[in-house]
């Protein structure tokens, strides 16, 4: 199992090459929960992620007798880039297997970073057993994503950070995934401050972790990575190498569902102007939630792991944490297709200051009478008591809509 010691070492040899991420006291947070909260921006890491942590120990590491060979990787995305950069900062050559799937934005990025791109597999799973074969094959090394002692080494690193910053921090929360990242900063953390509680968070699309923890060993989950906020932390089995660690360690598992990993999101680039992707907003969702008895007045500290947003995916992220919150409300009306209808929809919605955001008309729809039109409307509202106040308003103007 890793040490200490370990970690200490990588800490050293990562000085100038990695980032020291900053710590950063949220007043807003703290507000909001009575608490004293940090934020560990592992967001603004190389690469986007802390990732690149484990990836340039490890190559550094075994830096002569990978260097003519070569490094080989499999990610989703997050991983990939941290390989690629290292490699590239190393001269080491560099090759990336991603599922069929994976974004076009993180496939650029890794391509961006000087790696060799293939995609196969249809999973994280298939992905990561190809990769190990053709490593097998060509004699590169094999970087995994998180079950490998020495990229845990370099995750833990953030552990010793935030000790040195916040020596009496009394919770870390920490995204879990395949558990290479709370396994790190879970040992760091816990060896320099015993008392500190680490909590780790999953989304309820696939808590491979907790299942793992409750039945005392790794087990194979059925989740769909695809088409999730939290992509990055689909793993649907926790590495062996961590799984020891996360017996010993780790005090709790947390669990949040998409709404939340959305909300949180949310707050976190409207408050802080911290863009954050789903995985590195799950301890934000987690604190948030309430669920975890979290006395006041404690010194918590959130790790924002990962800060790597597909661009075209951003605005439903924004819409779906809005959604959340009661601030974005949509709905449908039949109106009378004559001069001076919508003008007075509007004139209702104008007295509740509601903020027309987008409106469609639709004229030829099935059941839809030739002297009507419907109307599609996205409304910017204050929260659900004024989304409730619309709907009031609606009914007393003898509107007939759907809420949707």
């Amino acid at each position: 199992m890793i040490s200490l010691a370990d970690i200490k070492r990588a800490a050293n040899l990562l000085h100038g090459s990695v980032m020291r991420t900053p710590l950063v006291y949220s007043h807003t947070f703290s507000e909001m929960t009575g608490m004293e909260v940090y934020l560990k921006l592992e967001n603004l890491q190389l690469g986007g992620s802390f990732k690149v942590r484990g990836a340039t120990f490890k190559i550094v590491t075994h830096l002569d007798e990978i260097k003519s060979r070569g490094v080989i990787a499999a990610s989703v995305g997050n991983h990939a880039q941290g390989v690629a950069l290292a490699a590239h900062a190393a001269c080491v050559p560099a090759t990336i297997i991603m599922p069929i799937w994976a974004s076009i934005a993180k496939q650029q990025a890794t391509r961006g970073y000087g790696a060799k791109l293939i995609l196969a597999g249809d999973s994280l799973v298939e992905s990561i057993a190809i990769g190990q074969r053709m490593a097998s094959e060509t004699q590169m090394t094999f970087i995994h994503p998180y079950d490998d002692e020495e990229v845990m080494v370099g995750q833990g690193t953030i552990g010793i950070e935030i000790l040195e910053d916040l020596p009496d921090a009394d919770y870390i929360f920490v995204p879990v995934g395949g558990g290479g990242l709370i396994g790190g900063i879970a040992m760091a953390a816990k060896s320099l401050r015993p008392a500190v509680h680490v909590i780790g968070v999953q989304s309820s699309a696939c808590p491979s972790a907790r299942e793992a923890l409750q039945v005392g060993r790794p087990v194979e989950l059925e989740a769909e990575e695809r088409g999730v906020l939290a992509d990055a932390i689909m793993v649907t089995r926790v590495g062996d190498a961590s799984f020891p660690i996360l017996q010993e360690a780790i005090d709790e598992i947390a669990v949040v569902d998409e709404d939340q990993i959305a909300s949180a999101m949310l707050l976190l680039l409207e408050r802080k102007r911290i863009l954050a992707e789903g995985a590195g907003a799950v301890p934000l969702a987690a604190l948030l939630s309430g669920s975890l008895g979290i006395p006041k007045g404690s010194k918590v500290v959130l790790v924002i792991s990962g800060g790597n947003v597909d661009s075209l995916l951003l605005d439903r992220i924004i819409a779906a944490g809005l959604r959340k919150q009661g601030r974005l409300m949509r709905f449908s009306v039949c109106l009378e297709d004559v001069p001076g209808s919508l003008a007075r929809l509007l004139d209702v919605l104008e007295k509740q200051q509601a903020n027309v955001v987008h409106i469609h008309h639709v004229r030829n729809e099935r059941d839809l009478p030739i002297n009507f039109t419907k109307v599609n409307l996205e409304l910017e509202t204050r929260g659900f008591e004024h989304m409730n106040e619309i709907e009031e308003d609606l009914k007393k103007a003898n509107y007939n809509f759907v809420i949707g």
